[in-house]
């Protein structure tokens, strides 16, 4: 059994940080959906309660009103803040018709971070996610200013979310060659119904040190049998595919087997995967949150996680398959590599000439 305060090194870094991390996108009723603040507060104040420390946030988040709400709970709990690693993200402008608003330039990185502690009321952030790819900004300068806000104490590690896997490899090796802080964790979407990510991001997550934190494990409710039409996050997330019910039906039955919710289920295969360091988790009411913790409990036999694996497998973008089935035949010779016995290359059993 795991609990929340089961911590887990983040990456490459000295951070370590809870199996589930609480996300707050749900802080606030401002854009029609959500949790009010008092609410809000009550589950920030469960989740922490229970041992968890790592609150993520952004300045997008309901226009500001989520990172208001975390400053004002942290107000009336003195000495809290530092117990908690707290990460908030910049790229998403509020303000429309400024240019200069938004994105992952200097100057709007700055003005981003200055009001995101100025309503999390604190003088710095634990983690500072880039939320988006900015195409047209060189990384150098996003990367460059980053490290001044590390080196000035106002940002202690650095992350990276919903970028494509040349850029994020491309972000974290520049960082390593200048000198400059790394980037410590990846946030991409990552659950049953989407694990595209385990093309090219999460091998490059491991292989250059990153942690990886899951967002929509459970697709908007998708994972659980809700169309969109059930919940505005639900259809944000757009509607599954059509091997989606079949995914849907083995959490269902699995859940079952052991008793618990399919929610559960879900979750607990997220965490369990090698990749994953710890799942962004949300709700909008304090009982959700416990059903979602309840999945630390939750432990897959070999037969149900080898089910939900072959259930949900992705199909990747090209060189993935050909890195699957044909380059070992091709470099192993029919041999046994590691533990994995390799075919012999067809052409080569139908001719033994050799010139």
């Amino acid at each position: 059994m795991t609990s929340l305060d089961s911590y887990v090194t983040l990456g490459r870094s000295g951070l370590r940080v809870s199996p589930l991390a609480l996300g707050t996108m749900t802080f606030g009723e401002d854009i029609g959906w959500g949790a009010d603040p008092e609410t809000s507060a009550a589950i920030l104040g469960e989740y922490l309660d229970r041992g968890g420390n790592l609150v993520d946030t952004a300045n997008i988040y309901t226009n500001g009103h989520a990172e208001k709400i975390i400053g004002d709970v942290l107000a009336t709990r003195p000495g809290l803040r530092d117990r908690i690693v707290l990460g908030t993200k910049f790229f998403a402008n509020l303000h429309p018709g400024d240019p200069n608003g938004g994105g992952a330039g200097r100057k709007a990185m700055l003005g981003q971070l200055d009001e995101s502690l100025r309503r999390l009321r604190t003088d710095h952030v634990d983690l500072y996610w880039l939320h988006g790819w900015d195409a047209r900004v060189p990384v150098e300068e996003t990367l460059r200013a980053l490290d001044d806000l590390v080196a000035a104490g106002k940002v202690r590690y650095v992350g990276i979310c919903n970028l494509p896997a040349w850029v994020a490899a491309h972000t974290q090796t520049t960082a390593h060659f200048r000198g400059w802080a790394p980037v410590t964790a990846l946030q991409a979407e990552y659950s049953l119904l989407e694990r595209t990510a385990e093309g090219e991001l999460l091998p490059m997550a491991d292989a250059l040190g990153m942690g990886v934190l899951p967002w929509s494990p459970l697709r908007g409710g998708q994972v659980l049998g809700k169309s969109p039409a059930d919940s505005p996050r639900a259809q944000a997330m757009g509607r599954p595919e059509a091997r989606g019910q079949s995914v849907v039906d083995t959490v269902a039955r699995v859940a079952k087997e052991l008793g618990v919710t399919p929610a559960e289920v879900a979750l607990a295969w997220v965490r369990s995967r090698p990749a994953v360091t710890s799942t962004l988790v949300g709700a909008r009411t304090v009982e959700q949150l416990r059903a979602n913790l309840a999945s630390l409990a939750v432990t897959l036999t070999q037969e149900q996680q080898a089910d939900l694996d072959e259930v949900s497998v992705p199909e990747l973008n090209f060189p993935a398959a050909i890195n699957a089935g044909p380059g070992p035949m091709l470099g192993f010779g029919g041999t046994t590599v590691d533990g994995v016995a390799r075919p012999v290359w067809p052409s080569l059993l139908a001719s033994a000439a050799r010139y």
